[in-house]
């Protein structure tokens, strides 16, 4: 894409105004809210808002001409610098709506395409991100239409403005399918990773969620991660993985993921479901939710789904009720065997946490004291092997340990325990 907002933003201080057509397909007023933290995120200042109430999306201005014509005179005296919808516009529309008020248009997709393109740092995440960028951009070239075009059929018949169109659908073909190829070598790569995980026995949590819910903020609280968590949507788009110890001695790899929005555009979910894909590839899923936010079900309702989509319905999941602190009485917010109430900033409600992740995951291994005999110090080894030894005492029976034993080699240890 050309210029980006948050390029705009940084030579001067850019004024938005938001636009939406509320068509009672979703409530207005709550995306309108999300639009704004997406602008704000992007590093422009939001001077006004506008809600109109139709039937149907206006195919030429979405709004309705005029709707826009007053609106376009209301933006101007604001000094407003850029027009921001709450829906995805055609080429046509963004076309008509510039014309008509004179103001550079953006729509939702673009918006977050921009916020994602200022937040990704790793090489997977910008090929994923330009992927996003270059299947919208050929979703919305437009050419000059007839005014370049000329009759008849054949060699030679086609008019400049055509001509372009056609060059500027290939190239764009031809880097979506050059992406593609990259993202298919990650994803390659990422699967060896993951295989080699399971054959190695390690055990993998992926912490999923709205976006802004926490997680960034809990993994650095448990693992001194160091990964970037500020107070705005989409602070980080990369997957950051590290390794955290459970009270019952087991070692479980914790992955942060893209936080999710409501409507996030398809094309998004498509670019980042190699990302996503952890928590189906995971042994359990930490779902966090930001139990202070007024719209709290219906964040835990879009992470829901989404995970529906990739196929998470049989893995087990701890839902993790984050920012507790905020509320004014936190003790009547119930507890069970997979829900955990935390304050992530302030480091509460971990222990309990822990607990619940341990309990949760699949049995993979036990602990416990075996006096291994002395003339099985092959098997002491293949347990420092596959498990974990906590502490080792000589006695004269045979090696005092407390041990995690991997449930493949149990059987084997079974008759030496204490």
């Amino acid at each position: 894409m050309s210029e980006t907002i948050h390029e705009i933003a940084e030579e001067t201080v850019t004024k938005a105004f938001l636009i939406s057509a509320d068509t009672g397909e979703f409530d207005a007023e709550r995306s309108m809210d999300e639009l704004e933290e997406l602008a704000e995120t992007a590093g422009v200042e939001v001077v006004g808002r506008c809600i109109q109430k139709r039937p149907a999306y206006d195919s030429a201005t979405c709004i309705g001409s005029g709707r826009l014509t007053e609106l376009a005179e209301e933006a101007q005296s604001m000094e407003i610098d850029i027009l921001i919808f709450d829906c995805e516009l055609t080429a046509n529309q963004t076309k008509n709506i510039e014309n008509i008020t004179d103001i550079r248009v953006i729509d939702r997709t673009t918006l977050i395409l921009d916020i994602f393109a200022q937040r990704a740092v790793s090489a997977e995440g910008r090929l994923q991100v330009e992927l996003a960028q270059q299947k919208y951009r050929l979703a919305h070239l437009a050419g000059k239409g007839v005014a370049l075009s000329r009759l008849g059929g054949g060699i030679g018949t086609r008019g400049p403005g055509e001509s372009k169109l056609e060059t500027d659908r290939r190239h764009i073909r031809r880097r979506i399918e050059a992406l593609n190829a990259e993202l298919a070598d990650l994803e390659r790569r990422r699967g060896l990773r993951r295989s080699r995980r399971k054959k190695d026995n390690v055990l993998t949590a992926a912490i999923v969620g709205y976006t802004n819910v926490g997680k960034s903020t809990l993994l650095n609280a448990l693992t001194d991660a160091g990964v970037l968590a500020e107070n705005k949507l989409f602070a980080t788009l990369d997957i950051t993985s590290r390794s955290i110890e459970l009270p019952d001695g087991r070692s479980v790899l914790l992955t942060d993921t893209v936080g999710l929005i409501r409507r996030l555009p398809h094309n998004l979910v498509e670019a980042f479901k190699s990302t996503l894909e952890e928590a189906a590839n995971s042994d359990i899923i930490i779902n966090v939710t930001d139990i202070s936010a007024d719209d709290a079900r219906e964040q835990a309702e879009v992470t829901e789904e989404l995970l529906k989509e990739l196929g998470c319905d049989g893995i087990p999941r701890i839902n993790v009720l984050n920012k507790i602190d905020k509320l004014p009485d936190p003790e009547n917010v119930p507890e069970d065997s997979n829900t955990v109430k935390i304050s992530a900033k302030n480091k509460t409600g971990f222990d309990r946490l822990l607990k619940c992740i341990a309990d949760n995951l699949p049995a993979q291994s036990v602990r416990g004291k075996f006096v291994i005999p002395y003339d099985k110090s092959g098997l002491l080894n293949q347990i420092r092997i596959d498990g974990k030894i906590f502490s080792e005492e000589y006695t004269e029976n045979g090696t005092l340990i407390d041990a995690l034993v991997d449930n493949r080699i149990y059987y084997l240890t079974e008759e030496y325990r204490v």
